[in-house]
Order: structure tokens, then sequence, then C-alpha cells
């Protein structure tokens, strides 16, 4: 896999939030409650954040290091996290709702893995 992969994945997941955050303040915001609207803000807001911790993982991967279940566990994390939110905040069905801490679930699963990442002794 091209080492730049997961700062490439990054870049889209922030682009990607750029342009629903925007869309959430801007277009939702006619046809939307303020229940909907909170829902947007906070898969925005995670999709952001996740986004960055996905960028500076890119960056550990251009440097040699393994970190791809790692960050294939917080891109699938966001998806079913974020995503599912967004859905909701649409005006899908709310059951959605349920598989949306199984995305939270796997964000968790992803940092700790991040905690107990053996580094090799040539990269210290």
């Amino acid at each position: 896999m091209d080492r730049q992969y997961w700062l490439k994945i990054a870049g889209l997941n922030l682009a990607i939030a750029v342009a629903l955050g925007a869309f959430g303040a801007h277009g939702l915001k006619k046809m939307a409650d303020s229940y909907a609207l909170q829902i947007w803000d906070t898969a925005t807001l995670y999709l952001f954040v996740h986004g960055l911790g996905l960028l500076a993982l890119g960056v550990l991967a251009v440097l040699g290091y393994r970190i791809g279940k790692i960050a294939m566990t917080l891109q699938v994390g966001i998806i079913i996290f974020s995503g599912t939110l967004y859905l909701m905040a649409l005006g899908l069905p709310k059951w959605l709702g349920a598989i949306t801490p199984i995305g939270g679930t796997m964000l968790i699963i992803g940092w700790l893995l991040l905690c107990f990442m053996k580094l090799p002794k040539d990269n210290l």
C-alpha cells in the first residue's frame, strides 16, 4: 500500500467535513429542526476530530510505522458513527441510533490500538 494512502484518506475526510459542515450551517438550517442540527453538528465534529487523527496516523505511515489496522478501525468508526448521525439528521429512521454506538466503539478501539502499538526499536 502507498505510504501516503492514509494522508489521502485523511484529506478526503477533512474535505467532506468542511463540505458537510457548511451544508449543515447553511442548507440544512432551512429544513431541519434544532435537534437535527445538533445531531449534524456532532457528526461533523467527530468527522473533523478523527480526520485529524487519521492525518497524524498518515504522517506516521509516511515515516514507516505500521498503522493500517489502527487507521482502518478509525475509518470504519467514522463512517458508522458520523454516517448514521448524518442520516438521522436528514430524517431517516431513528433506529439508526442503535447502530451509532458501534461506530463510537470502533473509534475507541482504534485509539486504544494506538496506545498499545509496539514501536520497533530502530524507529526510536
